[in-house]
């Protein structure tokens, strides 16, 4: 073969060797230029198409890298034998793209799940991001320590101290990209061989977790002061996996006698633990804080677990696990030599914020801004009392109507929905189903301001007392 003929494109943004490359691969990988025949030599190529030498010998060089030619020495180029490789053809329609749902527009959300990002400290954030960065050091970008920075952990460990009554050491703190990823390392640590009893309802996003972790997994049903201990004794579970300080979603504090109950049952067998989450522990709005139980355990049972993407920002990704004494020999020779999964960077980042008093501000302003939307829906639901009762007022950031009789929840969502507000049922928040009762509505306010909230409510009053839509 003494040339050949390719349609270059000078003025195209793909450089001339690349396309001079494409064309023989694809002449190549289509056997319309044989394995052992010998390709045009870089100087009569380059004279042919009127381009450099140089452009040709690119090509030459990535096609011979790839293995699609071979060189021979003072003979030239030679196709290489491809007829037996694997073919990566592309299969048309091999994957089917998963069809986008057009999400519909509500004017005013009462998502649960909420979070005022218009109160968060930017100002401050970019202040101790430059600070974090200014020195340019070297040391910063390294790997760090697995079990997140020292000085963040003991940071925490005061924090968690003197609001939450944890007792702790920083060597007894991990920190992770949040929650979902430090329950899937502390089942490196504890092992599959366990049965986990959850709430019912519960936070789904456990559940689901540890179903597909392969762990037998079932639920406990609750009463008015929390998971029910005969009822988790029956299951014959070794874990429990509880929300002691704020339950989620029935906003149930559990008092101490349940809680002395739960950690009798966990010291009863060697292996048995009690997984904590302090889920929405920052906001609460009547008497004083709920201590965390872990501060209540005194044999090693307790595994502490708490996450800032509530209290700062649900984009900071950055959760602490408090493991037991006992475990920490296991967590260093089962998953002692995974990396950190949260950068050096923003967890200096996070210390300051601690460390320097912005987080105990931060806190005090949004507890502030949430009571008092907390204050104003109180306020606007007091007209319908006479179809619901209101629960779960006393923290966190949303609310239960519990509905007396009449319209189910489907039905109350639906005329909700074509007003254009979003509210929430508690029947998904349920495992295991229940057998019939009232219909139950959780509405949050953390990301709406008090007008909003008013006119949402008044709206709400009156498509949930007409007869009709």
């Amino acid at each position: 073969m003494n040339e050949l003929t390719i349609n270059l494109r000078p003025g195209s943004k793909t450089p001339l060797y690349e396309q001079i490359y494409d064309y023989i691969k694809k002449d190549i990988q289509g056997k319309k230029i044989q394995s052992g025949e010998k390709l045009p030599s870089t100087r009569s190529l380059s004279k042919y198409l009127e381009v450099s030498r140089s452009t040709v010998e690119l090509a030459y060089e990535q096609l011979l890298s790839e293995g699609y030619v071979e060189a021979e020495p003072y003979r030239g180029y030679f196709v290489a034998q491809i007829e037996e490789l694997y073919q990566l053809n592309q299969a048309a329609g091999s994957i089917q793209k998963k069809p986008v749902k057009e999400e519909n527009r509500y004017k005013y959300d009462f998502t649960p799940n909420g979070v005022d990002l218009k109160s968060f400290p930017y100002h401050v954030w970019r202040k101790l991001s430059k600070d974090c960065l200014l020195d340019d050091k070297a040391e910063m970008f390294r790997l760090g320590e697995p079990q997140g920075e020292y000085g963040l952990r003991n940071a925490i460990c005061n924090y968690l101290h003197q609001a939450r009554g944890v007792n702790c050491l920083p060597e007894q703190i991990i920190v992770g990209a949040g929650n979902d990823y430090l329950l899937m390392l502390l089942t490196t640590v504890i092992g599959q061989n366990h049965k986990v009893a959850l709430e019912n309802p519960t936070y789904k996003q456990a559940y689901r977790l540890f179903k597909n972790l392969s762990y037998e997994v079932c639920t406990v049903n609750m009463d008015s002061r929390g998971m029910e201990i005969n009822q988790l004794k029956e299951t014959g579970a070794d874990i429990a996996f509880v929300m002691p300080s704020h339950q989620y979603p029935l906003g149930i504090v559990m008092p101490i006698k349940r809680r002395l109950e739960l950690l009798k049952w966990a010291d009863e067998e060697e292996l048995r633990y009690i997984i904590e989450d302090d889920y929405d522990s920052e906001f609460r709005y009547k008497g004083k804080p709920i201590p965390a139980l872990q501060g209540y355990d005194s044999h090693d049972k307790v595994i502490y677990m708490g996450t800032f993407s509530k209290s700062i920002a649900p984009a900071i990704r950055m959760s602490y696990m408090v493991l037991p004494a006992s475990l920490l020999s296991l967590y260093q020779e089962r998953s002692g030599f995974l990396n950190s999964t949260v950068s050096k960077v923003d967890q200096l980042i996070v210390q300051k914020f601690i460390e320097e008093g912005y987080y105990e501000r931060h806190l005090n302003k949004t507890r502030a801004l949430y009571k008092s939307r907390h204050d104003v829906l109180l306020g606007c639901l007091k007209g319908i009392q006479d179809i619901c009762t209101v629960s779960g007022e006393n923290s966190g950031v949303h609310l239960l109507l519990h509905f007396r009789e009449g319209l189910s929840e489907e039905e109350l969502i639906k005329r909700a929905e074509a007003r254009g507000i979003k509210v929430y049922g508690l029947t998904e928040h349920y495992v295991e189903p229940q057998k019939k009762r009232n219909a139950t509505i959780l509405l949050g306010y953390a990301n709406m301001n008090e007008e909003q909230i008013k006119e949402a409510v008044s709206i709400l009053k009156r498509a949930w007392r007409q007869k009709e839509i």
